[in-house]
């Protein structure tokens, strides 16, 4: 595990993010709470529709402009409300603080420009790049294409998007966000696209990165194995709240929340023993959502305290934290 500082490089206190639909709002985020500290590695997970890629997003403002509302909450970078910040202020973050790697990686990358152009352009406004001369520019950008294990980065480098195939395309996507030096990556599940033995290397590579840089990560993953050989802490997402949130290895150790009790039920173990058994229900219409606890109708320990009013999320001990009326017994 990294040298985490206590340095708080990031919090998001309280956040609520309505999208505009026809029918009224979509009330997709209901309150989410997350802390990351300088060097920390920090996992989100949770089933699909969860609010997980919706909460980073909103870190970087680049949630679909005049289609949401935040009624409630503050997402302080580095102490500075990123909910207030002026365009250029938050450009400034964007382009040389806060890298992120997109889950869709053909909706990041421009079809017209070939990577190389890119790439460079990423370089061209970066620290690391200004006072460079070109050639050394394009090596910068040769050396992280050969750091996510694509063959041949000088041929790699004058094709355009659609020359390559979607594992590449992430890749790529994830060459750019590691080529320079930035305090906060974000990895929107940057292994979706990949085979098994490349997203092993990559998730080994973004591992190495953030330690020797020491940077801090927020990995959005579903996968739970991934978020225990990667992640510090683990952050685990229910309809747009997180229910429980503690260092990596207390999560597997001691599992509170019944939601996350799920999940690791559902994991297929090695050992065999057929289909795990899932989790009963989907999550809830964000238009009418749950009065109470948006898991309490999926809930197999539910009570009526559960369905009318909504469980905050406290530390039960040692920085772990749970919101919960019943957790589940240490």
């Amino acid at each position: 595990m990294s040298n985490i500082s206590k340095d708080v490089i990031l919090q998001i206190k309280n956040l609520k993010l309505w999208f505009k639909v026809y029918q009224g709002y979509s009330k997709v985020l209901d309150g989410v709470n997350l802390t990351v500290h300088q060097g920390e590695k920090v996992g989100i997970v949770g089933e699909a529709g969860c609010g997980k890629t919706t909460t980073v997003k909103s870190i970087l403002g680049i949630v679909p402009e005049g289609q949401y509302v935040i009624p409630e909450g503050e997402i302080l970078y580095k102490g500075k409300d990123v909910l207030k910040m002026s365009d250029r202020d938050l450009g400034q973050v964007r382009s040389k603080e806060i890298s992120m790697i997109y889950q869709e990686p053909s909706a990041a990358l421009n079809p017209v420009f070939t990577i190389g152009q890119q790439m460079m352009e990423v370089v061209k406004n970066s620290a690391q790049g200004k006072g460079k001369s070109k050639a050394e520019q394009k090596q910068m950008v040769l050396d992280a294409i050969r750091d996510v294990f694509i063959p041949d980065p000088e041929r790699i480098f004058t094709y355009y998007p659609i020359q390559l195939s979607g594992g590449m395309k992430q890749r790529i996507c994830i060459a750019m966000a590691i080529m320079t030096q930035r305090d906060l990556m974000i990895a929107d599940e940057p292994g979706t696209a990949l085979d098994v033995t490349i997203q092993d290397q990559v998730h080994k590579t973004l591992n190495r990165l953030v330690e020797e840089r020491n940077m801090s990560l927020i990995m959005i993953t579903h996968s739970l194995g991934v978020a225990r050989e990667i992640t510090d802490s683990i952050n685990v997402m229910y309809a747009g709240t997180v229910v429980e949130s503690a260092p990596t290895e207390e999560v597997f150790r001691h599992t509170l929340h019944p939601y996350t009790v799920g999940l690791m039920e559902a994991v297929p173990r090695l050992s065999g023993g057929g289909i795990q058994a899932g989790i009963y229900g989907s999550i809830p219409d964000y238009l009418y959502p749950p009065k109470g606890c948006r898991f309490a109708p999926r809930c197999p320990h539910a009570t009526e305290a559960c369905r009318e009013e909504k469980p905050l999320l406290k530390d039960v001990g040692g920085g772990h934290l749970v919101a919960c009326f019943h957790p589940k017994e240490v």
